[in-house]
């Protein structure tokens, strides 16, 4: 089992930034790959970004490309956003997820998420 936590989100205005940790605890967490999805309202789960923890390797969509960057600390227990010049259209609710693939950008390969921390960009 592996417990994912959320935080860092909140409002920000239009190209501002914010940083959001995924706090990860469990067995064999070591193991996984650690992927960033958002929601907005009315709208499907959309993936934003994957970090292969044992390689270091990330993996960016389209529309986050440049703007937004996957770290892990040193013990890597715990995964951060780092989302910079930010759109109103990222506003959402931003879930980390955990896979035992090494990437994937589909949120049935996720096995563990998080509750998720709202983003709100204003205009």
């Amino acid at each position: 089992q592996v417990q994912l936590v959320e935080s860092g989100g909140g409002v920000v205005q239009t190209g501002g930034s914010l940083r959001l940790s995924c706090a990860a605890s469990g067995r064999a967490f070591g193991t996984y790959s650690v992927g960033w999805f958002r929601q907005a309202p009315g709208n499907e789960r959309e993936w934003v970004g994957t970090i292969n923890p044992r390689t270091g390797d990330t993996y960016y969509s389209d529309s986050v490309k440049g703007r937004f960057t996957i770290a892990r600390d040193d013990a890597k227990t715990t995964i951060y956003l780092r989302m910079n010049s930010l759109k109103p259209e990222d506003t959402a609710v931003y879930y980390c997820a955990a896979t035992t693939y090494s990437i994937s950008y589909r949120d049935s390969d996720y096995v563990y998420f998080g509750q998720g921390t709202q983003v709100t960009v204003s205009s």
